[in-house]
């Protein structure tokens, strides 16, 4: 049954005469209360906040004081009391309300400080299932769920960032919040505790191996407001949910303009593409455009990858984004800077390198600190009409997968390399998605289309373009590899990549016509090896 509103106006100004104060993060804590002080508001507090701000010389009153009632249970309950929570949900110009506040001796309070015990950071930090739990905050979310409810009269600041703001505010109004200010603190309040009780439910659920909870919430914290989103007439906004995974939200950012919505968009897909390829083997270097590669590469060296990767489509790769799976040296910022690019990502970055990529001054250079693992398990989550998609992160690695040779050629050891290579580069290109690797590097890819076909054939073409711009006498798909991210449900894409020069040939497998795919291999020689796992990317 819905509670019936009473209809009574709230007042614009409120003057704020007493606070309560109860935070885990102090910073700015000492100053704000001082400030607070020194404008005539009397100081309530519990705990180590009390004991913060006595010690800096100020008055304040212990919670404990308006409750009759001593902290007990190692702080567990100390706010969670009806002189606490009568104070901040009553309604003041409500005569039942006041006369209730009266008979049983509760004071009003105007202004609630309260930030959250740091549960996301602890569960971050791989504490025991014990530790985690004892970060749950109780009496904070109460607190600051019940001033939010009654900003007619209780402004709640969860956040040190806005205690400037507050101040400036109670300065311009002669010591009192305006409705508009407190329903601003209100909204922000409700909002962290939403995120909050988001990262305790989403762990749950992790933690008892719940795939799909009946209710599933997330949340983020605004990391910055974007010029734009993907169009111009599109707003966006950047927000970080916790998850500690090497990448863009991550990452720190040396230099260069402020990223947009497509840049953080690409560096995500390049970024996670880098990881796929053990530093340890080898240096690897992906090339991304709208969220597709346009040169993946292997090397000895991140200038000999990034020289491999370039060459598969130079034209695309104008204005686009630099990916690598080793710390970025000067040799390879180097070669890099020569091309137009927006954004390099690297797990880190030479001395020499930096000052290189400053002579750019608008090229921006993050360093994440270590690479996605492509193993890890996670979500992927997607927006449509009323409702989200949720789904396992793509976690397959081709080298854990059981490789099965369907056709009477065997691949080379060389061709079977290859065709690792290029299934590794298919799992990061839109659906349908085709691509032609040749020692260690892509020389075509075709992405996002319709029709398998028609993807083969797109990189087909891509590999001839690329030959004519470096003046070789034939596109370097002759004598390549190819690798499909899903099933050929016909011979005719094989075909296509035949005729482009594929001698082997790697997909999922799984089609009702597996068996002329495979007669179509055979007949032309070809080397043929089912994974057994698709790679869909929409």
């Amino acid at each position: 049954m819905a509670v019936a509103s009473k209809n009574i106006p709230a007042p614009d100004l409120v003057p704020i005469r007493r606070a309560l104060l109860s935070v885990f993060d102090k910073t700015g804590l000492v100053d704000f209360a001082k400030a607070l002080a020194a404008a005539g508001v009397e100081l309530v507090s519990t705990g180590g906040t009390a004991k913060a701000i006595a010690e800096a010389g100020m008055a304040v009153r212990d919670v404990s004081e308006l409750t009759g009632f001593p902290e007990i249970m190692d702080g567990r309950v100390k706010t969670l009391h009806p002189s606490v929570h009568g104070a901040l949900l009553g309604i003041r110009d409500d005569a039942e309300h006041a006369s209730a506040m009266r008979t049983h001796g509760i004071e009003p309070i105007d202004l609630v400080v309260s930030n959250l015990y740091p549960f996301e950071e602890v569960r971050r930090s791989g504490a025991g299932y014990a530790s985690i739990v004892e970060n749950i905050d109780i009496g904070g979310p109460a607190m600051i769920r019940a001033s939010a409810k009654n900003h007619a009269y209780v402004a709640i600041v969860t956040d040190p960032g806005d205690y400037a703001s507050v101040l400036n505010a109670l300065e311009m109004n002669i010591g009192s919040l305006s409705l508009d200010f407190r329903k601003k603190l209100a909204a922000k309040a409700f909002a962290r505790t939403a995120s909050y009780d988001a990262a305790i439910s989403g762990w749950f659920a992790e933690a008892l191996e719940i795939e799909h909870p009946t209710w599933r919430a997330f949340g983020g914290r605004l990391v910055e407001v974007m010029r734009y989103g993907e169009n111009p007439h599109q707003g966006a906004g950047f927000y970080v949910n916790g998850d500690k995974r090497p990448g863009v939200a991550t990452a720190r950012q040396l230099q260069g303009k402020q990223l947009s919505y497509n840049n953080i968009n690409d560096t995500d897909a390049a970024y996670e593409l880098a990881g796929e390829f053990d530093p340890a083997r080898s240096a690897a270097i992906a090339i991304i455009k709208h969220a597709n590669p346009c040169g993946v590469a292997e090397g000895t060296s991140l200038k000999a990858a990034y020289a491999k990767a370039l060459a598969c489509d130079p034209v695309s790769a104008y204005g686009g984004i630099v990916a690598m799976n080793r710390i970025l040296d000067a040799e390879a910022a180097e070669e890099i800077v020569k091309t137009f690019t927006e954004v390099i990502i690297a797990p880190d970055a030479s001395e020499e390198a930096v000052r290189i990529v400053a002579a750019k001054k608008n090229l921006r250079l993050l360093v994440a600190g270590g690479l996605p693992d492509p193993r890890a398990a996670g979500t992927t989550v997607k927006s449509v009409a009323g409702g989200l998609l949720v789904q396992g992160r793509d976690n397959a690695v081709i080298d854990d997968l059981e490789l099965k040779v369907v056709t009477r050629r065997a691949p080379t050891p060389a061709e079977m390399a290859d065709l690792k290579f290029a299934f590794r580069v298919a799992k990061h290109v839109k659906s349908n998605a085709i691509v032609y690797a040749r020692d260690g590097a892509t020389v075509g890819i075709g992405a996002g289309q319709m029709s398998r076909v028609d993807s083969s054939r797109i990189a087909a073409r891509k590999a001839l373009d690329a030959a004519e711009a470096a003046g070789l006498a034939e596109p370097l798909t002759k004598g390549s590899v190819v690798a499909s991210d899903a099933f050929f449900p016909f011979a005719d894409g094989l075909l296509s990549a035949i005729e482009a020069g594929a001698t082997a040939v790697i997909q999922p497998g799984g089609s009702m016509r597996d068996d002329d795919v495979i007669a179509a291999a055979d007949e032309h020689g070809i080397a043929m090896v089912f994974t057994g796992v698709r790679h869909f990317r929409h």
